[in-house]
């Protein structure tokens, strides 16, 4: 996505959180805006407050159906969609001993699975063009299996694996792949967390430099924090049993 152009983005999860901070950087920057989410009530207070000539599309990511509505509607308005970035996402801190399985289909149906629907439903259009960019909000949390994290960390470690997948197979078609992994933000989600979160950060100073980076068609991986984002990196790659010794304690 050429910094100078401006395009067409489709902001999916722009009801609240980074999603929301990053519709607003992104409109500051020129560009036109498709705001989507399941809180129509939050986009409509968006919409009015910050980016006045945006389109609403409400749409459920974890329904298929939905999406496909949704972006047959935002093309018949908008016509050509540049950019799609989902930013998505739902937590809930869990255990093995408390599980439970329908809380953990659903965050895996919106952090993995609506990753495939979009891909499906958007990456027809793009390669007849021969451009277009498709963008995913992983988690420094997909790096490695962390206490509590079972089912997000589960998803988030899968998204960022297709997102690799997906780049590899769509970077001939001249469809940029990329993969947002924040640290620690202050939104909804994060505060549902009872431990220390160190080097957190608003979610418009991550937005300011996730939109900062989307740009470059070299880059891959979308970085909020650049120190935190290497510490995780060192522990993905510590050996196995250092790593559970580690963290066990």
């Amino acid at each position: 996505m050429n910094d100078g152009a401006k395009k067409t983005i489709w902001v999916i999860g722009a009801g609240s959180g980074i999603g929301r901070a990053l519709a607003i950087a992104l409109s500051r920057k020129g560009h036109q805006l498709i705001l989507s989410g399941r809180g129509v009530d939050r986009l409509e207070l968006l919409k009015s407050e910050f980016i006045q000539g945006a389109l609403i599309v409400p749409v459920d990511v974890s329904n298929t159906s939905s999406l496909s509505e949704a972006y047959a509607e935002a093309k018949s308005v908008m016509g050509v969609i540049d950019s799609v970035i989902c930013m998505s996402a739902d937590y809930q801190p869990m255990t093995i001993d408390h599980l439970d399985l329908g809380r953990c289909q659903t965050i895996l149906n919106t952090n993995l699975m609506a990753a495939f629907s979009i891909l499906h439903t958007v990456v027809p259009d793009m390669k007849l063009r021969g451009q277009g960019q498709i963008v995913f909000c992983g988690s420094v949390a997909g790096y490695r299996g962390l206490p509590n994290g079972q089912p997000y960390s589960a998803a988030k470690a899968g998204l960022i694996n297709l997102a690799e997948t997906a780049r590899l197979e769509l970077i001939p078609y001249g469809i940029d792949i990329k993969i947002i992994n924040p640290g620690f933000v202050k939104t909804e989600m994060t505060d549902k967390n009872d431990f220390h979160m160190p080097m957190m950060i608003t979610a418009e100073v991550a937005a300011e430099r996730i939109a900062a980076q989307l740009s470059n068609p070299n880059q891959f991986e979308i970085r909020t924090h650049k120190i935190f984002t290497v510490l995780m990196k060192f522990i993905k790659f510590l050996p196995n049993r250092l790593y559970f010794r580690l963290l066990r304690k």
